[in-house]
């Protein structure tokens, strides 16, 4: 139960809502119990052929003195109106008592609801903001369709298992313990017996759901499996029918589903044990109680009247109802605790790039980036290794090398990705680390190899880092970047839907709006990851026309795949295992005929 401090946390500002609703319950609970108690000694007394009492019990605090006042009471409404109405006030009374039990269980409900939806709102708002703060690093190792299975189906279980359970976990026992209330009232003696006796069956039932969380824990990794191939599968699907390799992938997808399935049976099995079983460990309980109380009774043994045993036992078997639930909410408590947990392994990840407790703004690039003795390491790999480079202001310096160089991770060091374990990386003689990564990435604009846009219009995509931006300022971006002219043929023009990840335009028509959206912020650095390698010889002039715009008068990272594309920086660092074994302009490093050398013959040769 220690996995549920998560979901109190996120009650904590509800603490007036949850009072609330103990009051409703609490009055619910009552009124039953006021419905169920003088059902009995009503009936002993409206049946019996006894004359009732006339004169009036000294009424004291114990269940035999209140049974006879209750008796007395009784006895002089059937005096004063006869038994007909006196039957017809008594079924007015419950009715009454229970029409008000159900009022309040409704408030109950109605108090319930927004308190549910607010933890669940809270919660996947907490989740979904941690994504965004953890660094890109951490998906790496992660699968997408396991983070989305935790958004989803692990949210979904926690809403109906763990909500659900807390509204069970406060209820029942609190209904449980109203009714035991009224037992030691009616009878300290046998409800003696009760309270040795329940710990027994709960013992029972405690054990039965022990490995239950172990197998929701199997299940919920079974499905985020499931989910990362539907999602390999989506993103895949020309790959996967172009090798014929639909039965490979069918065979893991219905392996998993397979798996799924019997993990879920299991589950399943042990949670629709839990009623049937605590029900018939009540009802032993209960036939204990009547055996042995009925003897007692019988034989004048204990201070209990024969309506107020009735009463007991018509009481006690109401406790039966809350024991199946609680024990059903415990079960789902364990199997919901496994989504928490899953939950709690994104919520709890340390975040790598932190904020500054008192950041600085960056708010003018003027002089350089530098590189300062840097070494960047993962876990006990060395990517880079004592890194020293200096990008004046308005220069173009491309980075080259084999793949695995560490080309793209010296580039997403500048706008803080990641952050170095040694060394200093500063901006106008600042370490980043000390700028908020607001300001500082507010400075940047970046095109990656693969373009990436959102399931959106043209102009929203564009509008991505300037969302207050006007159509004029849109368009002006996009006729720099050489998207304008294509945008308008469209049906709706800036305002046509792109789909999923932009596949409704074709590769050089993404790359070109990517581009545009990097203009419309215009920032002082770009970070370019060779944009034109994958397009065709029409799309590709278009585009690079677009990029050598877009770098006049600014300071740029070009990371070069092409090496015909970089010809032109103003210096060129050549990346090997993650060191600089060689830097200079275009001519200077094909005089050293190097390592650079090599590179641009090998692509000539291809």
């Amino acid at each position: 139960m220690k996995r549920f401090s998560t979901i109190l946390r996120y009650l904590s500002d509800q603490k007036g809502k949850i009072g609330l609703y103990f009051i409703f319950i609490f009055l619910s609970i009552c009124f039953s119990v006021v419905s169920l108690a003088g059902i009995g000694p009503f009936l002993q007394m409206l049946f019996k052929d006894a004359p009732p009492p006339t004169v009036p019990p000294v009424l004291e605090f114990s269940s035999e003195s209140v049974g006879k006042y209750i008796n007395y009471e009784l006895g002089q409404l059937i005096l004063t109106h006869g038994k007909g109405a006196a039957l017809a006030f008594v079924c007015l009374l419950v009715v009454g008592a229970i029409l008000l039990k159900n009022v309040f269980v409704y408030l109950s409900y109605r108090v319930m609801a927004p308190i549910r939806n607010h933890v669940m709102t809270r919660l996947r708002a907490g989740l979904y903001g941690k994504i965004l703060e953890l660094p890109i690093g951490f998906f790496t190792e992660q699968r997408k369709g396991d983070i989305i299975s935790r958004m989803s189906n692990d949210m979904n279980e926690i809403e109906w298992s763990v909500i659900g359970t807390l509204e069970g976990l406060i209820r029942e026992p609190l209904t449980i313990l109203v009714f035991l209330g009224t037992l030691i009232f009616l009878s300290p003696y046998l409800t003696l017996i009760v309270l040795v006796l329940l710990p027994i069956a709960g013992l029972i039932i405690g054990r039965l759901s022990k490995s239950l969380r172990k197998d929701s824990g199997k299940a919920q990794h079974e499905q985020g499996n499931l989910m990362s191939i539907l999602e390999e599968t989506l993103s895949g699907l020309r790959i996967i029918k172009a090798f014929n390799a639909e039965r490979k992938i069918g065979d893991q997808f219905y392996s998993t589903n397979t798996r799924l399935n019997n993990l879920r049976n299991q589950i399943a099995f042990r949670r629709d044990m839990a009623s049937p079983v605590s029900e018939v460990l009540g009802v032993l309980v209960l036939c204990t109680i009547l055996w042995w109380g009925g003897s007692l009774v019988l034989n004048h043994e204990i201070g209990l009247l024969p309506e107020s045993f009735i009463t007991y036992i018509i009481v006690f078997s109401q406790i039966i109802n809350p024991a199946k639930s609680l024990s059903t909410a415990f079960y789902n408590a364990q199997r919901g605790s496994a989504a928490i947990e899953r939950i709690e392994e994104v919520l709890k990840a340390p975040i790598a790039v932190k904020e500054a407790e008192n950041p600085l703004s960056l708010n003018e690039f003027k002089e350089a980036i530098e590189f300062k003795n840097l070494t960047f390491k993962y876990e006990d790999q060395t990517i880079l290794d004592n890194i020293n480079l200096r990008i004046e202001k308005g220069k173009t310096v491309a980075l080259v090398g084999a793949s695995g160089a560490g080309k793209s991770t010296l580039a997403d060091l500048v706008p803080r990705f990641h952050d170095a374990a040694e060394g200093e990386l500063l901006i106008d003689g600042v370490d980043i680390k000390k700028y908020s990564l607001e300001s500082l990435r507010k400075h940047m604009g970046i095109v990656t190899q693969e373009p990436i846009l959102f399931n959106d219009t043209i102009a929203a995509n564009i509008a991505l880092g300037v969302p207050d931006a006007k159509l004029d300022a849109i368009e002006a971006a996009a006729k720099v970047a050489n998207a304008h002219n294509f945008i308008v043929k469209k049906e709706d023009g800036y305002e046509t839907n792109i789909g999923d990840r932009g596949m409704k335009l074709s590769g050089g028509e993404r790359q070109r709006v990517t581009i545009a959206r990097a203009l419309l912020k215009n920032p002082p650095i770009l970070i370019l990851d060779e944009a034109t390698s994958s397009l065709d010889t029409e799309s590709e002039k278009l585009v690079q026309d677009a990029i050598n715009t877009m770098m006049q008068n600014r300071t740029s990272i070009v990371i070069a795949h092409r090496l015909s594309t970089i010809r032109h920086a103003d210096e060129i660092i050549v990346l090997q295992k993650g060191k600089i074994v060689e830097r200079g302009n275009h001519e200077s490093l094909l005089a050293q005929s190097g390592v650079y050398k090599r590179l641009i013959e090998m692509q000539e040769v291809k």
